[in-house]
């Protein structure tokens, strides 16, 4: 009896499934189990908490918000963190790191400089596409 209610919990939590984020610029994925109500934001926290307990290298820092998850099956869209890790049925995953911001300089109305944060020229996508290709190329 005390199976049958283990097994009725389980169920009330959702499907758990084994996940594999690879991290781009890592040796080897990440691999654990995830629910599939999990938000990817969660996952992704999860994945860099892993990251670093595992030792690896390079170092990439811990906030979720600097990273994107990709599934390399649905083209070069990166996943919503608001939407649920189970909802596009994928089990790979790819971890990029957002591109840096530049400083821009512009001048006020009254002349002096003043620096205001702005998104690299280009989109994070083609940011990705250069990225992939240059790890791809250089095997």
């Amino acid at each position: 009896m005390v199976l049958y209610k283990q097994k009725k919990n389980q169920i009330a939590k959702g499907n758990r499934f084994l996940i594999s984020i690879t991290v781009l610029g890592s040796a080897g994925p990440i691999r654990f189990v995830v629910s599939e109500e999990e938000l990817v934001a969660g996952v992704i926290d999860m994945a860099l908490k892993s990251y670093v307990r595992e030792g690896r290298l390079p170092v990439l820092g811990s906030d979720f918000n600097d990273f994107f998850l990709y599934c390399p099956g649905t083209g070069s869209d990166a996943l919503s963190p608001w939407e649920t890790i189970g909802s596009k049925g994928f089990r790979n995953f790819m971890l990029c790191k957002k591109p840096p911001t530049e400083k821009v300089a512009v001048a006020d109305a009254e002349g002096s400089p003043a620096g205001i944060a702005r998104k690299g020229s280009g989109s994070w996508k083609a940011w990705l596409n250069k990225s992939l290709n240059l790890k791809i190329s250089s095997h």
